[in-house]
């Protein structure tokens, strides 16, 4: 006989012990069982923002807040008027995590670990009375006479009353068979967050350089992104990058991740409006050399990279005042549209996500229980759901599984 569980969920990451803890809150009585196949749980929350968990964003208004999730902005967009940024704040700071906003809109613990948040969900869910079972593989789920039979690689077997599916991405195809044995469609996947693989000798040895604001574009497609700019040992990262890798996910990966970019790395400025400011210091006699007088915040070191080739022998004696019109229309071209060429693309780590998962249609996002399938929830990365870099995707994760763990904890007390 198969062991009887009121509420199992599948995955133990953010998703699963919000959806745990709140199922454990609103039916006490409830037995409440996350599986997790690996032997810890809430990894990404661990790794999230360079170790110190980038919790949310500081966005309020949930009509703004779905702007950030290039999949699943529609249906998010009723899911964060009942539970979104300042709920889940509260969440934390009632459970003694104090947090922060920082000036990009991040939000973090104050003691900018993230194993303050990990202590939090784990006290949390021991307090909710759920049961975590680490080194757990299901390998088989069918639909049975009072709920759902899983198969779990140990050859036990559990009866789930209600079952959570929330086991993070369905990465390349993998994982998809769970939700699809139970009638789900699964849309195709693609990396999502991801960094850009250049090698160019401009960028040669300027590991860790940043620019706070640039526009990258991808030439020949109307995709574009505006932030801050990473330069990596093995390309380009940064918020501007991972941005632009969320919302060509799929056009992306279709070009093999071999395409063209353009950057302005003075942000918005137009190479008009670079000329205007070269003509501004010619006019007022500026002596400075130009490849030691950056404009628009760039740095230095990259400001040489981009203008010395252009200055060639004379970039050692080239001033502003005797800049002649020409090399500074090459200049400003290449402030503004500077050419790179993508040879693959690199996860990064802190950020993953993918792109694709259970098809939306399929999900009541007042519940997040799937519409043909009674007590089966579908949340956080397994949806077809996935945000830019900042915190969004966690919001995301905490909206969905407090919305299945609502409605599972309700369920059972009506059973």
């Amino acid at each position: 006989m198969p062991e009887q569980i009121d509420l199992v969920l599948v995955g133990g990451g953010a998703a699963s012990f919000f959806a745990a803890i709140r199922a454990g809150e609103v039916c006490p009585e409830a037995s409440i069982r996350i599986l997790e196949k690996t032997s810890s749980t809430l990894g990404k929350v661990k790794i999230s923002g360079g170790g110190r968990c980038n919790v949310t964003h500081g966005c309020f208004d949930p009509a703004e807040l779905v702007e950030a999730y290039p999949r699943g902005n529609r249906e998010l967009r009723g899911a964060f008027h009942r539970f979104a940024t300042g709920d889940t704040m509260d969440w934390f700071e009632s459970r003694g995590v104090a947090l922060k906003i920082e000036e990009d809109g991040r939000v973090f613990p104050t003691t900018d670990q993230s194993q303050t948040v990990i202590d939090c969900l784990n006290v949390a869910s021991r307090r909710a009375g759920v049961e975590v079972m680490t080194r757990t593989e299901l390998v088989e789920v069918e639909r049975a006479e009072g709920g759902f039979l899983l198969r779990l690689r140990s050859g036990e077997e559990i009866l789930a009353h209600q079952l959570v599916l929330g086991m993070g991405g369905l990465r390349g195809g993998k994982g998809g068979s769970i939700p699809e044995s139970l009638g789900l469609r699964v849309t195709e996947t693609a990396p999502s967050l991801f960094t850009f693989k250049i090698r160019d000798p401009r960028l040669e040895d300027l590991s860790g350089l940043a620019v706070e604001e640039a526009e990258v574009r991808i030439n020949g497609e109307k995709l574009s992104a505006t932030g801050p700019v990473l330069v990596t040992h093995w390309g380009l990262s940064g918020p501007g990058i991972l941005k632009l890798s969320a919302w060509g996910a799929r056009r992306l990966q279709q070009l093999d991740y071999r395409f063209e970019i353009s950057i302005n790395w003075t942000g918005r400025e137009a190479a008009a409006d670079v000329m205007q400011q070269f003509a501004k210091k010619r006019e007022e006699g500026n002596r400075h050399l130009v490849r030691n007088d950056p404009i628009a915040g760039i740095p230095q070191r990259l400001w040489k990279r981009l203008v010395d080739p252009i200055l060639g022998s004379e970039a050692d004696t080239q001033r502003w005042s005797h800049l002649g019109k020409k090399v500074a229309q090459r200049i400003a071209t290449e402030l503004t549209d500077c050419q790179f060429r993508v040879q693959g693309q690199s996860l990064n780590k802190e950020e993953f996500v993918t792109c694709g998962g259970v098809a939306l249609d399929q999900i009541d996002f007042r519940t997040m229980e799937a519409r043909e399938t009674p007590g089966l929830y579908v949340i956080g990365e397994t949806l077809d759901v996935d945000g830019i870099t900042g915190g969004y995707n966690f919001q995301a994760a905490w909206t969905t599984g407090w919305l299945a763990g609502s409605a599972a904890g309700a369920n059972l007390n009506e059973a």
